[in-house]
C-alpha cells in the first residue's frame, strides 16, 4: 500500500471529485442536460480507472480508500438533488439512498472509535454504486419529451430499481459484516 497521498489514481480521484460542482452547475443553470449527463459520464469512467490504475501501479493507498467511495457518495447525494429538484426522482428513492449511507456512515465512526479498519467495498456494492451512476444520466435524459426519453426512462428506472435493491442489499451485508468486526 502506497504511503504517499501524491499519486496518479489519487489525481483522477481529485479530478473526478471537481466534475461535481461543474455537474450541478450544468443541470440546475442553463439545464444543459447533455452536458451534464457527460460529466456523469467522465465520473463514472474515472470511478472505475482509479482503482484498476492503483492496483496496476501499486499505487493503492488509504487515502484512496476514503476518498473513492467518499466522492462516489458525493456524486449520488448531487445528482440525488440535481433530479429530485427537475423533478425525475421520487422523495423515497433519496430518503432510502441517504438512510443507508448515513447508517454505514455511523457504523464507519464506531469501527474508527475501536480502532478498527474500515469496511472494503465489495464488488456487489461497487455493482450497487455503478448501476446507480448509469441510472442517474438516464433518468436526467428522461426529461426530454421524445422517444429517446421515453427510452431513457426505461433504462433509467431499470437500472434505479436494480441499483436501489443492491444498495440496500449490499448496506445490509456492510452493516453485520461490522457488527461482526466490533464483537471480535
Amino acid at each position: 500500500m502506497a504511503s504517499s497521498i501524491a499519486t496518479w489514481p489519487n489525481a483522477l480521484t481529485g479530478l473526478r471529485a471537481l466534475g461535481i460542482p461543474l455537474f450541478i452547475y450544468l443541470a440546475l443553470g442553463p439545464e444543459s442536460d447533455g452536458w451534464a449527463i457527460a460529466v456523469l459520464a467522465v465520473g463514472g469512467a474515472t470511478d472505475y480507472f482509479d482503482g484498476k490504475l492503483a492496483r496496476a501501479l501499486g499505487q493503492e493507498s488509504k487515502l484512496g480508500e476514503i476518498l473513492d467511495p467518499t466522492i462516489d457518495r458525493l456524486y449520488i447525494l448531487a445528482t440525488l438533488i440535481v433530479l429530485y429538484m427537475r423533478e425525475a426522482i421520487p422523495l423515497w428513492l433519496i430518503a432510502t439512498l441517504i438512510a443507508r449511507d448515513a447508517v454505514l456512515a455511523l457504523v464507519a465512526l464506531v469501527l474508527a472509535a475501536k480502532g478498527k479498519a474500515p469496511l472494503k467495498v465489495t464488488f456487489v456494492g461497487k455493482a450497487a454504486t455503478f448501476n446507480l451512476l448509469y441510472a442517474f444520466p438516464f433518468l436526467l435524459l428522461a426529461l426530454s419529451d421524445s422517444l429517446i426519453g421515453e427510452m431513457a426512462f426505461i433504462l433509467g428506472w431499470a437500472f434505479a430499481i436494480w441499483g436501489v435493491a443492491l444498495y440496500v442489499a449490499t448496506g445490509v451485508s456492510y452493516f453485520l459484516s461490522a457488527l461482526k468486526t466490533i464483537r471480535v
